[in-house]
């Protein structure tokens, strides 16, 4: 039997729904790390489903660095404007602008590759997809700026 408590925590750690949660820590039998491997394969398969749809919303995230001399412009986009609009849309466009500021990434398509400053284990196209399996919308980082003193 699967605790709420192991829920929970799965959850916090992830940000997939509850229900998701328990599914996989069920198919891992109770291993929290198989059970998070299994939630990235869902929201893989998830994003691959989405990729197709079309992504004409979004926001324009502005990062500028603790020291004034880094500073970021995203395009992120989404399906809808109710999801541009969503605070955890606007957390992953700041997550990803700082990520751009510190690791310097030089085009989109090399940026989904990078690990992410923030948990390595990861990359920033796992962080999307994440977003996107939680979401339920396709997303794409459209472009981006870096500039630096």
């Amino acid at each position: 039997m699967i605790s709420a408590e192991i829920v929970k925590q799965l959850r916090e750690k992830t940000g997939a729904s509850m229900m998701d949660c328990k599914k996989a820590l069920e198919e891992a039998n109770g291993d929290e790390i198989k059970a998070t491997e299994i939630l990235r394969g869902n929201n893989k398969l998830t994003a691959m489903k989405k990729a197709e749809r079309v992504a004409n919303q979004g926001v324009i995230e502005a990062y500028i660095h603790a020291n004034g001399k880094i500073g970021v412009l995203l395009e992120i986009k989404c399906e809808t404007d109710f999801v541009a609009k969503n605070e955890e849309f606007k957390g992953l466009a700041h997550e990803v602008a700082m990520h751009i500021a510190g690791m310097n990434s030089k085009d989109p398509e090399s940026l989904l590759a990078e690990p992410f400053i923030k948990d390595p284990s990861i990359t920033v196209k796992d962080l999307i997809e994440a977003k996107i399996g939680k979401l339920g919308e396709n997303m794409r980082v459209e472009k981006f700026i870096r500039y630096e003193l």
